[in-house]
């Protein structure tokens, strides 16, 4: 059926333009020829037959006798050739194309004998063009439509629509929907329900900065783009809704990262009646559901778990990567009376020293004395090493360890010739932080980490609570409706005020998902229980004022029988940036924003004019 477009300014096509395809919306070749294959799709079963393909030139060669042209569409490229012989207007019209021109062409499948092209797939066959249909015309491109180019991202963002040309682009995006239908078939089948939630809502500042939205019909009031759909989703279990899941867009104003966008996409659900375990069977089925449908084999289940602690203490992150050993040893006992002045003093004042056995490596005096600049951006202020040989240990600091000391070190850390040990002595969080940090740069430089693997981790039992310094003040590490482990009468005690005790030992029944060392996944088992929630909110110093201006419509629901529930949000872009291999999180968005949250493409955001800005009564202070 045509296409017809009426304008105002124009009267509508009669029947008989229509049909016989004059309307000028419709090209007369696409009325007369249907798309028969895709230019990813011919082979040589395909010898003989007459074709229809669309697409972009994506080169033009002229060797004399005939015209060679690569068409490409999203789905691959074909080889059409224009041969005078066969048909001399197609050929003296392919004589003008140039690349990024979108045509149509009509043809026969020829095979391509003992010329088969290897790095085509469609690469056994050449379709011989009889006719040919111009349907635009393009500038010269500021870059070449293919991958591996060098153009900077700045200008392939600028023109995102010809970057999302590239094959390399395609792909991720096509794999994306992929895994995207992967996971609405799984949970549909696991009998969830996908709902919505608003976009527009109110600003609950305990996390990162909101996006505001000024009310132009309530003057002075605002709306807040979602940073998830939390409280939303505890209503839906609050409304009887017990397995909710929604693909959905959510928005933080903070500082971005290579890993981060200000609007990114999550996997979003909540679920009635479990525990930590059913959480954690439904993730590991969906995520075998989309790795399955991506190509890869999925890893069995279930997936390790790894309390915080242990996760810090091993490996200095709450993400940690298993693909490859240079665990963290802390040796602070031992060095306490070493001599070595550094080493005392530290644990003296609380501190703690750690260290890393990098195994059977060789790394000059040179790389070693520049390993300190993996670790001052996380405050440690240095990285002691010694390089253990046959003859004896060799290193600056070795003069000040004991033979006693030197043999106990040896033994905790299995120290064997040929090993080099690193150490770290700070703060607690610094030294982990930083030998996180140096564990992660020395597994890419050193080649230890098997690129191929995927190796999921459970963390589990995080704090409940974390101090923020600047505010003085404690505050919840995941956010104040999830749940408190309070597996023993001394840790209720402390919860509840019974007992003095240190409320950051407490542990909360929430749990993350890591892939490869990037966090894929977190979430927690919610409160239900007003006292317990009451509870939190007195040790977070939030007044019933405050709770009620931030959270009351939330309170208001738990009065009426919550039931109870816990739930997770997945970071799709991230998952599908680990999958994929992309380069960034950029790579897996169709238009993403750059570091400085700015749209190259739309010159996004930009000014808005004095009467949009006095309608909405606010002022412009830039």
């Amino acid at each position: 059926m045509a296409i017809v477009r009426l304008d105002i300014d124009r009267p509508a096509p009669s029947s008989e333009q229509v049909l016989s395809g004059q309307e000028n919306d419709v090209p007369r070749f696409i009325h007369d020829h249907k798309r028969s294959h895709t230019c990813g799709e011919l082979r040589g079963t395909h010898a003989g037959e007459e074709v229809v393909l669309f697409g972009w030139v994506h080169n033009r060669r002229d060797h004399g006798g005939c015209v060679f042209v690569d068409l490409r569409d999203r789905r691959g490229l074909t080889q059409v050739v224009f041969d005078p012989s066969e048909a001399k207007e197609a050929f003296e019209t392919a004589g003008d194309l140039r690349s990024e021109w979108v045509i149509g062409i009509r043809g026969k499948v020829r095979s391509r004998g003992d010329q088969v092209n290897p790095r085509m797939a469609t690469g056994e066959i050449e379709v011989i063009a009889t006719e040919i249909e111009v349907f635009s015309k393009s500038d010269t491109p500021p870059f070449q439509i293919e991958d591996d180019i060098s153009t900077g991202e700045d200008i392939r963002l600028r023109h995102r629509y010809l970057d999302l040309r590239r094959p390399a682009l395609q792909d991720v995006l096509i794999r994306r929907s992929k895994m995207m239908a992967a996971t609405r078939e799984f949970l549909n089948g696991q009998g969830f329900l996908e709902l919505e939630t608003p976009v527009l809502t109110k600003s609950t500042p305990e996390g990162a900065r909101d996006y505001l939205v000024p009310s132009r019909v309530n003057p002075g009031r605002w709306f807040a783009l979602p940073q998830s759909p939390q409280l939303f989703k505890q209503l839906f279990m609050v409304s009887g809704f017990d397995r909710y899941f929604q693909i959905v867009k959510c928005f933080r104003d903070e500082d971005l990262r290579a890993d981060r966008q200000p609007e990114f996409t999550q996997i979003d659900m909540e679920l009635s009646f479990v525990c930590e375990e059913d959480i954690y069977a439904t993730i590991e089925g969906m995520m075998t559901a989309i790795l399955e449908r991506d190509g890869h084999e999925a890893p069995p289940t279930p997936y390790r778990r790894m309390p915080y602690d242990e996760a810090m203490r091993r490996y200095g992150s709450d993400k940690p990567d298993l693909r490859f050993g240079l665990e963290l040893n802390d040796v602070s006992e031992i060095v306490a009376a070493s001599g070595f002045k550094v080493f005392q003093e530290t644990v003296e004042k609380g501190g703690m020293v750690s260290a890393i056995n990098v195994k059977q490596q060789t790394m000059t005096r040179k790389e070693l004395d520049t390993l300190p600049d993996q670790v001052k951006d996380h405050g440690a202020k240095g990285v002691a090493w010694i390089k253990v040989n046959p003859d004896g240990w060799q290193g600056p600091i070795v003069k000040f360890l004991g033979e006693e000391v030197q043999q106990k070190l040896g033994e905790a850390l299995g120290a064997e010739a040929g090993d080099i040990l690193l150490f770290v002595a700070d703060e607690k969080r610094v030294v982990l932080d930083s030998l996180g940090a140096l564990r992660l740069f020395l597994g890419k430089k050193l080649g230890l980490i098997d690129e191929k693997a995927l190796s999921f981790v459970w963390v589990t039992d995080f704090p409940l609570f974390e101090r923020d310094e600047e505010e003085g003040r404690w505050v919840a590490l995941h956010h104040p409706f999830t749940s408190p482990k309070l597996e023993s009468d001394e840790q209720r005690k402390i919860f509840t005020g019974e007992l003095e005790g240190d409320i950051g030992a407490l542990k909360a029944r929430a749990y993350d998902l890591a892939l490869n060392g990037n966090e894929i996944g977190g979430g927690s088992i919610r409160i239900h229980d007003r006292e317990v929630q009451a509870r939190v909110f007195s040790l977070l110093g939030l007044s019933e004022e405050q709770q009620r201006v931030k959270f009351g419509f939330l309170l208001d629901a738990f009065r009426y029988g919550p039931p109870p529930h816990g739930g997770i949000a997945m970071g799709l872009d991230r998952i599908v940036m680990l999958l994929t291999g992309a380069s960034s999180i950029r790579d897996t968005i169709p238009f993403p924003k750059t570091q400085r949250a700015l749209c190259l493409m739309t010159e996004a955001p930009g000014e808005v004019d004095a009467k949009q800005l006095a309608e909405l009564k606010v002022k412009n202070t830039a």
